[in-house]
């Protein structure tokens, strides 16, 4: 399901931003954006992440700045990025490739660069991160909720229009038995005079062949399906996976429907149904 939050703190000090954006997925897939400073708190981020966004394809951007002189300081290793840069350009050269940007790359290397602020300080900062991420999550999740809610109306609003074809079948149908009751009765009379007309085998076979037409079973279970599927679109829990198998269920019994109705307005309403329910499975992807 999609969503976006943002939270900022801003004081002398400090400037924190945090941006989280969902897309859709039927897995929770998280990529972080950590400043340098805090590459080594990226499960953390995720562990909150986790604990509020249940699926979802999630982008994590974070940036961090500390505005005092003290911070702007920095301690070069200058040990460790001749080391990188010696090995790298040697490298480079026994394989014949280009040098263009070695310098900046190692100037990027781990430890090559770090700031002079104390451990306790940066984890102070860090603490201070993390209250603006689970800010922005939650913001995520109210965009999240907004949207659900959004969907679950217009959910409710297609499954409400099935119920509709199906009550419009359900009042077609008893013409459309007595119907062909008459037809076959038509047709009884043409060969009864046959000799090798079989009255016992003709019933049963009449029997047989209503029992094919008849749909009344497939409109109860349709009927319960849809009110199950509005009964579960009511519920506060993620719900998506028990919806999708609904829906499937919903479509065979749509489908049976049409293959045995034989009458040309029952089918209209059934590709009205269909319709419908392809609206509704094209919105679940966008359910948890």
């Amino acid at each position: 399901m999609t969503g976006y939050g943002i939270a900022q703190l801003e004081n002398d000090i400090l400037s924190i931003s945090v941006e989280v954006k969902s897309l859709n997925s039927k897995y929770l897939d998280t990529v972080v954006k950590l400043p340098k400073v805090f590459f080594d708190k990226e499960v953390e981020v995720k562990k909150v992440i986790t604990e509020k966004l249940e699926r979802g394809k999630i982008t994590v951007n974070i940036t961090y700045e500390r505005k005092d002189d003290e911070a702007a300081r920095i301690i070069f290793n200058r040990k460790l990025f001749k080391s990188y840069y010696d090995e790298l350009q040697e490298i480079a050269t026994s394989i014949g490739a280009p040098t263009d940007g070695l310098f900046r790359m190692v100037y990027e290397l781990p430890e090559v660069v770090r700031t002079e602020e104390t451990k306790d300080k940066l984890e102070d900062d860090w603490n201070k991160v993390g209250d603006v991420i689970k800010s922005a999550v939650v913001k995520c999740e109210e965009f999240r909720v907004l949207e659900g809610t959004n969907l679950k109306n217009k959910l409710v609003v297609y499954a409400d229009k099935i119920e509709t074809y199906l009550s419009k079948i359900d009042k077609l149908d008893p013409a459309r038995t007595e119907a062909i009751k008459a037809r076959l009765q038509r047709h009884v009379a043409e060969i009864s005079g046959n000799d090798m007309f079989d009255q016992n085998r003709f019933e049963q076979e009449m029997i047989y062949y209503l029992e094919k037409l008849d749909i009344s079973e497939e409109k109860v279970r349709l009927k319960s399906h849809m009110d199950y599927f509005l009964e579960i679109l009511s519920e506060s829990e993620s719900q998506g996976k028990k919806l999708t198998f609904l829906c499937q269920e919903m479509g065979r019994e749509i489908n049976t429907i049409g293959s045995k109705a034989n009458d040309a307005e029952i089918q209209r309403l059934v590709v009205g149904m269909k319709d419908e329910l392809e609206k509704i499975k094209e919105q679940l992807q966008n359910i948890l």
